[in-house]
């Protein structure tokens, strides 16, 4: 409220002022005015190899360590999870901005998919949000030969993109940068998306995820998450699932005594 006072609404007024408002305003959800086809969701779970998850093991005592020489906020806990979250993806960033690959598995595990798909002759969309698991993931597509499409921060011919995506049959793999690519474009071209890896943002998830389930849509939509084994990407997904505040429920993780970069608390 202006000036920092709190508005207090009147209970006896609610009744007429929800009439008034229903008189102006209707509302309706996509799963009441369309008739879209069915989701399902699935969870591949990958393993990183032991040398990794010893390093990642390390972050997050570290990590852990360093929440109780500051603040407990936020802003604070989410930027002590980046790292680990870009570790999962294969990558680890130095104090001096140096990027070094240290794992394959997702790699590995998105290979199979790729495999698969493309023996069933389906297209596919893959969406990650760090820029080094996006170069890592072109370059696995142009070892296999597979022509794809691609939206992501410093590409500037997004509809041309999109339109190879859609309408060129040697096209078949879409990649995207999850905030870059979540936004009003159409990949129903294809209906198996794969989240490589996760924005912690709630609207940004929703938002992708309706790239391939909208109008024109003709087949059962397949979301894959990719989630490496005993690390933050199970807290993620479960929040961004759930609706979960993934900021608060860190935060009182932590102040609950609980260590907010493991699985299964």
């Amino acid at each position: 409220g202006y000036g920092n006072h709190v508005p207090v609404f009147k209970k006896s007024l609610l009744e007429e002022f929800l009439q008034k408002l229903h008189s102006v305003a209707y509302r309706v959800t996509k799963a009441e005015c369309l008739d879209l086809p069915q989701t399902t969701e699935e969870i591949r779970t990958v393993e990183l190899e032991s040398k990794v998850m010893k390093l990642y093991k390390q972050l997050e005592k570290e990590s852990f360590a360093e929440l109780s020489n500051s603040e407990v906020s936020a802003v604070n806990v989410l930027t002590k999870m980046l790292r680990l979250s870009q570790m999962t993806g294969g990558y680890l960033t130095d104090d001096a901005g140096s990027i070094t690959s240290v794992s394959t598995a997702k790699l590995d595990a998105l290979s199979d998919i790729l495999d698969t798909m493309l023996a069933e002759e389906k297209k596919l969309v893959i969406l990650a949000r760090f820029v080094p698991e996006l170069d890592g993931i072109q370059e696995l597509l142009k070892r296999k030969q597979i022509g794809y499409a691609s939206v992501r921060g410093g590409v500037s011919n997004r509809a041309e993109e999109i339109r190879r995506f859609q309408e060129d049959a040697d096209c078949c793999v879409f990649v995207g940068q999850i905030a870059a690519a979540g936004l009003g474009i159409t990949l129903t071209a294809a209906s198996t998306m794969v989240f490589y890896s996760l924005d912690y943002s709630m609207s940004n998830f929703e938002q992708a995820k309706a790239r391939i389930h909208r109008v024109s849509q003709t087949e059962n939509c397949l979301y894959i998450y990719l989630t490496a084994k005993h690390t933050v990407d199970t807290k993620i997904l479960r929040a961004l699932r759930d609706k979960a505040d993934l900021a608060k429920m860190l935060v009182d993780d932590y102040r609950n005594g609980i260590n907010p970069f493991q699985e299964g608390v």
